[in-house]
């Protein structure tokens, strides 16, 4: 494989998604959620201006779980299947260039723009959350870390469907109604679950593990040193279990993920073009 041709393909596919409104709409969107939680937060505490990142921190990861993985599908749905629709996916296969740089080069431009967009709006919530003084930069950096390895594991599913749907009409339905599923029913399946089974905590734990998100969250919440016994007897099982070996094991999981995800997604890829 050619690396500089991965490249010219990776900043083709970064300058189309860059120019995709709808990433900058809820990067921005979050940005502007986190610094509304954070007024709402200290207001509720009876003061006025912009609270501390530590008053926040939870209502914060629920808004990563929501906009993180919208962004990633949605990007990830429209990678191939916008191109297939368009007709250039033909074109730019039959230029001197083989399946895998493609794929490849249009992943890594589609995570580029993903992660540029989370970086500004992560970047702009960090600031206003930071004029309120404290020592909260490892902490705020350690989320970011989870919430981009998150952001990939979801740009990887959107690549699965891309790679299968033929128009990105279709693809961006799909891309909409798995993130129903994870972030919503996933949450419903877990309190089924615990409601119906009445599950140990380290069963409950390993369903946890299924849905990336529950990972991150996981992780979020660990990293904010918050201490995992906010999540009642499956966090004091996590932490008793694993320990200090917890945040390896959750950031090993994301890795996987994304690993897989992207793998699976060339593999259906390699097979649609070969039809």
């Amino acid at each position: 494989m050619e690396r500089t041709v991965i490249w010219a393909i990776a900043q083709r596919e970064l300058r189309e998604a860059l120019r995709n409104k709808w990433l900058w709409l809820y990067a921005l969107g979050f940005a502007g959620l986190a610094l509304a939680l954070s007024r709402a937060g200290l207001a509720a505490a009876g003061y006025a201006g912009l609270g501390g990142f530590g008053r926040t921190a939870a209502s914060l990861v629920n808004a990563l779980l929501m906009f993180v993985p919208l962004i990633g599908l949605t990007v990830g749905a429209g990678t191939l299947a916008g191109e297939r629709e368009r007709g250039t996916l033909l074109y730019l296969l039959s230029q001197p260039i083989n399946r895998s740089e493609l794929f490849i080069g249009k992943a890594v431009g589609a995570g580029l723009a993903v992660l540029t967009a989370l970086a500004l709006g992560l970047g702009l919530a960090g600031l206003g959350l930071a004029a309120a003084g404290g020592d909260a930069a490892a902490t705020y950096l350690a989320l970011g870390g989870y919430t981009f390895l998150l952001a990939l594991a979801a740009l990887g599913l959107g690549l699965i469907i891309s790679a299968v749907a033929r128009k990105g009409a279709a693809a961006s339905a799909a891309a909409m109604l798995l993130w129903l599923l994870l972030v919503f029913l996933g949450d419903l399946g877990v309190i089924g679950l615990t409601l119906s089974l009445r599950p140990t905590p380290a069963v409950l734990f390993s369903s946890l593990l299924i849905n990336p998100l529950q990972i991150f969250k996981l992780g979020a919440i660990h990293s904010l040193r918050a201490g995992l016994d906010v999540l009642g007897p499956v966090g004091q099982y996590a932490t008793y279990r694993f320990g200090d070996a917890l945040p390896l094991l959750l950031i090993g999981l994301l890795l996987a993920w994304i690993i897989a995800s992207f793998t699976l997604a060339f593999a259906l890829f390699q097979r649609q073009v070969g039809e």
